[in-house]
């Protein structure tokens, strides 16, 4: 059987739509997280928080179109007679006519191309946050005055030494 004879328009109509969303839903995804990035860059804490949300909203959104995937590899898998687990992007291209395999194809290259640059700036992103926390934990210990601090965790870690006894170093250096 050619492809054109075994095409199935509309499993491949849905396949198509969903990496239509897919793609929209990844490049919205980034354009939250480069905006996150820069509210970091910034020091803007609420625009940070706010951002985090939209991440989150957006987040349980992609579960959405994971759901919906897992039900195309279902309907793939039924009509190629294997497990959906099993079903890959060359193995649905042969239910679809050439051209819509070619739009699927791309579609699919450029969703992970987008995937990836959304891994690699959230991963900048908590980079830069896990420096400025640290920053400021850092201030906090050096103006620590004998009330009881707080460790990075949240937790509380020791009580601070009062008056002279109490020691700051921000720099040491031989030479």
């Amino acid at each position: 059987m050619t492809q054109l004879q075994n095409a199935d328009t509309m499993l491949s109509d849905d396949v198509v739509t969903h990496l239509d969303a897919q793609l929209a839903s990844a490049r919205g995804l980034l354009q939250v997280i480069l905006e996150q990035g820069t509210a970091i860059r910034n020091r803007d804490v609420p625009a940070v928080v706010a951002l985090t949300g939209v991440i989150q909203a957006e987040l349980q959104r992609r579960g959405s179109i994971e759901q919906e995937r897992a039900r195309l590899l279902e309907r793939a898998g039924a009509r190629l007679g294997i497990d959906a687990s099993a079903v890959t992007l060359s193995l649905l291209c042969e239910l679809m006519d050439p051209e819509t395999a070619a739009q699927a194809q791309a579609s699919s290259a450029e969703l992970r191309g987008l995937l990836e640059v959304v891994r690699r700036e959230h991963h900048v992103n908590r980079v830069l946050m896990n420096q400025e926390l640290a920053f400021l934990d850092h201030l906090l210990r050096l103006a620590g005055n004998g009330d009881t601090a707080y460790d990075s965790g949240g937790d509380r870690s020791t009580v601070r030494p009062v008056g002279a006894s109490a020691i700051h170093r921000v720099l040491d250096l031989e030479v």
